[in-house]
């Protein structure tokens, strides 16, 4: 008599994919156009994530406030003509208090509850001293108290988990962090990062400073390995040689490029999740199809059939 083979037994269930679990919150940051071909993209992706119902999407504002009338643009249109949530991003460059005021005076006129606070770039660019502009608010901290003394605003404010490049060390940018938040910042958003582990022995040594807003981590998928390298150049985040060997011999090969891409982006975010993550922003570029792919794989679906009134007309310019 021969005894039956038993049955494999079932593989362990992630804890990322498991049901019961807390849905993600996602939101997603956009760049103002620069040109009508520019302009119909954005709205398309606009369109295309607006459906995932993301818990608010932000609107980038150039160096030295070079795209302060477009960023005010994008935002109004999208208080206009969607149901999300916009976070307008401002700056301290290149602007008095009295102009920056106004700015936030007319965010708030627009209905636009949340502001994400920066610093800045020099209006000469990454790499070049930054100056306080004479009249202005000096640093984010000071812009953080401005906002929020001109309304009830939600301020959001960046994060660097690798540092940020101007800062002496690691402790020095978190007291950075921790002046922001006691000026007044709700939530904070990091620079992107490549290896996990950057960004939770970073949470472990903001929380040990006090710091309990939440710290929400940056995604920068990546399709273009030579652009995102030269984005971490600029911004003080490592790029590991696993990446680089990913991505090795793919210059000329787009679509090889994009199946990486998913891949690797599919891996982080997942892995953020299983690790406990609840909120995550993505830097989309204004490209939606590879973020979109991501959030279904979070378990993201769209809620409604379109969260854009009149979709043909959101992308008209």
């Amino acid at each position: 008599m021969t005894t039956p083979a038993l049955a494999p037994a079932p593989a362990p269930v992630r804890a990322s994919r498991e049901m019961d679990r807390p849905p993600v919150k996602v939101s997603f940051e956009f760049f103002p156009p620069k040109s009508p071909e520019m302009e119909k993209t954005l709205w398309s992706s606009i369109a295309r994530l607006a459906p995932l119902s993301p818990d608010f999407v932000s609107v980038t504002y150039g160096a030295g406030g070079s795209t302060r009338e477009r960023t005010h643009a994008t935002v109004e249109r999208i208080v206009k003509e969607t149901d999300l949530a916009p976070a307008a991003h401002l700056t301290c460059v290149a602007a008095t208090r009295d102009e920056i005021d106004a700015v936030v005076r007319a965010y708030g006129e627009a209905g636009v509850k949340h502001i994400v606070a920066l610093r800045g770039d020099p209006v000469t660019g990454v790499g070049t001293a930054y100056e306080p502009h004479p009249g202005g608010y000096a640093y984010a901290n000071d812009l953080v108290a401005g906002i929020k003394r001109l309304g009830d605003f939600e301020v959001s404010v960046s994060a660097y988990p690798e540092k940020h490049p101007e800062s002496a060390s690691l402790d020095a940018d978190i007291d950075v962090l921790k002046a922001k938040v006691d000026a007044g910042a709700t939530r904070a958003i990091t620079q992107f990062f490549f290896e996990n582990d950057v960004y939770f022995r970073y949470l472990d040594k903001v929380r040990a400073r006090g710091i309990d807003i939440p710290i929400v981590p940056g995604i920068l998928p990546v399709t273009n390995f030579k652009q995102a390298s030269s984005f971490a150049t600029r911004t003080g985040a490592s790029v590991p040689a696993w990446l680089l060997r990913r991505f090795e011999g793919l210059d000329d090969d787009v679509e090889t490029r994009k199946l990486i891409a998913a891949a690797v982006a599919a891996e982080q975010v997942t892995d953020l999740v299983d690790r406990g993550v609840t909120d995550i922003h993505f830097y989309t570029l204004n490209r939606a199809d590879l973020v979109y792919a991501i959030c279904h794989l979070l378990g993201l679906r769209p809620k409604t059939a379109g969260a854009l009134a009149d979709a043909p007309k959101a992308v008209a310019v």
